[in-house]
């Protein structure tokens, strides 16, 4: 059983595509990566205001959630219809919708980790002499880190899943393989990018866990009284 054979039979699993389409398998991962670093990155960049805006008071909380939340539920087909007139088919238009998808998990969740920071915590730091922005950076923010990377690693996830619509545009990474290959049924093609798909998702929230226990190693300590409800639950 040849390579080429099982191209010829169009099946589902061809190593012979694999090795003969490389290049391209290896151009449609780097733009998926691409997309989905720049929007996760820029969504928690755009989050983390929003999110500080809203924990002031229920008059902020409200239409900033509300806001988020209905930018989530529009139809990709239609967000990109309402971006098209200020990107143009680009990059810039994936990029933007995915940034908007993702800031009712990532705000939710910044908000989340910010409301989890002891009280003490904060009385202490005032008691120090510190001010607003430097209790924000120094010690709510850090505590603030698992409720934060919990955001991060399910935007994350989900950015790369919905990066693959961007084939509508052209700008859909391994999504444009899976479309090309569609009208044609050619197998290998769509199940190959599909599963490229899900390995990068994998990947990235290992590696982003990863990064979340080596910054917050304070999360793995068993004290006694954390082993006693271990044990009782």
């Amino acid at each position: 059983m040849s390579g080429q054979n099982c191209m010829a039979r169009n099946d589902w699993l061809c190593w012979d595509y694999v090795t003969s389409r490389s290049q391209e398998l290896t151009d449609a991962t780097v733009q998926h990566i691409w997309i989905t670093a720049v929007s996760v990155a820029i969504g928690l960049v755009v989050a983390l205001p929003l999110a500080l805006v809203a924990r002031r008071g229920r008059v902020f909380a409200g239409p900033v959630l509300g806001l988020t939340t209905v930018l989530y539920t529009v139809p990709s087909l239609a967000m990109f219809s309402l971006l098209l007139p200020w990107f143009g088919l680009s990059a810039a238009l994936v990029v933007t919708g995915l940034v908007l998808y993702s800031l009712t998990i990532l705000v939710r969740n910044i908000m989340a980790g910010l409301a989890s920071v002891p009280e003490d915590a904060r009385e202490a730091a005032r008691g120090m002499g510190y001010g607003p922005a430097r209790l924000l950076w120094e010690v709510e923010l850090p505590l603030a880190l698992p409720a934060l990377f919990a955001g991060v690693r399910i935007a994350t996830v989900s950015t790369v899943a919905l990066t693959t619509v961007g084939s509508i545009v052209g700008k859909g990474g391994l999504g444009n393989l899976i479309s090309d290959a569609l009208p044609t049924l050619f197998k290998a093609q769509v199940l190959t990018a599909s599963v490229l798909c899900v390995l990068l998702a994998v990947l990235a929230d290992l590696i982003l866990l990863g990064v979340q226990r080596l910054l917050t190693p304070w999360t793995r300590i068993r004290t006694p009284r954390a082993v006693r409800t271990a044990e009782a639950g």
